[in-house]
């Protein structure tokens, strides 16, 4: 979906992401004189935008050729979402094994904001009866199995999340339980979650439908994405809740790691 534009769009900020765009798109480096006259602007507003870009790490300049290219700091600035959308496919084998091990729909969530996550994958079974659900689905943060792991490693106080989950319980988001527990057991299941890796969510959210989530950490612990697998309560057990737990708790554990350098794994508590 396309954004709106703004009410009042700062022509310089426009001005020079159009440098950037146009540097990028060509495959040899260009002097001020060739951008400006590309581009339509004024030469010298075209150069000082050029010395802000340099002087930013955005653009680069060569004394000899008097020429401008797409600096590393561009590269820098993408770092973040380049890094979550290799992510993603590098956990697509992952979400398949789990969703073809367990007969589940495994889906992949990705923090967007302070209170959303986003679905970005998923991965059906193939069994006849499954759960749908649809890539780009939004949620509150703290809603349901995932929001359990969101909320273990909130740096929240207890009354902040006693709010948020309240607002959630009572219908004021857009989204609410179907069946929400009382604020006491969620903080049970939010202590679990530290101690286990994962979480459960048994027809809560939506009656009949069960979800065992595990976060994803930072080297700060915070919580960056989770791993969530969907069926319907009745093919469940004890025991095979347990077992897709604790699958989906080790490959979250390791891609943790993985995401972290190896720091998440001093602090995370299994109980093993």
């Amino acid at each position: 979906m396309t954004a709106s534009p703004p009410e009042k769009k700062v022509g310089a900020l426009s001005a020079g992401l159009r440098v950037l765009r146009h540097l990028a798109s060509v495959p040899t480096p260009l002097g001020v004189t060739r951008i400006a006259r590309d581009l339509e602007l004024n030469s010298s507003t075209c150069f000082n935008l050029l010395k802000t870009l340099v002087h930013e790490g955005l653009v680069t300049f060569d004394e000899d050729t008097k020429t401008y290219r797409i600096g590393l700091g561009l590269v820098e600035l993408a770092k973040g979402s380049l890094e979550q959308a290799s992510y993603a496919r590098l956990l697509r084998p992952h979400l398949q094994e789990i969703a073809s091990r367990h007969r589940v729909t495994t889906t992949l969530w990705q923090r967007t904001t302070n209170d959303r996550v986003v679905m970005v994958d998923l991965a059906d079974s193939g069994s006849a009866l499954r759960v749908h659900m649809s890539i780009g689905q939004r949620l509150p943060l703290y809603i349901a199995a995932l929001g359990r792991c969101m909320a273990a490693y909130s740096p929240l106080s207890p009354a902040e999340l006693r709010s948020r989950i309240s607002s959630l319980r009572w219908g004021i988001s857009s989204l609410r339980w179907e069946d929400g527990p009382s604020f006491e057991a969620y903080m049970r299941d939010v202590e679990k979650v530290r101690e286990v890796g994962y979480a459960l969510d048994e027809g809560h959210y939506v009656k009949g439908i069960t979800t065992v989530s595990s976060p994803i950490l930072d080297e700060h612990r915070t919580p960056l994405m989770a791993i969530s697998a969907v069926g319907f309560s009745a093919q469940f057990t004890p025991s095979s809740l347990q077992s897709l737990g604790e699958d989906l708790r080790d490959r979250c554990r390791e891609a943790s790691n993985s995401l972290s350098g190896g720091k998440v794994g001093l602090f995370w508590q299994t109980g093993s």
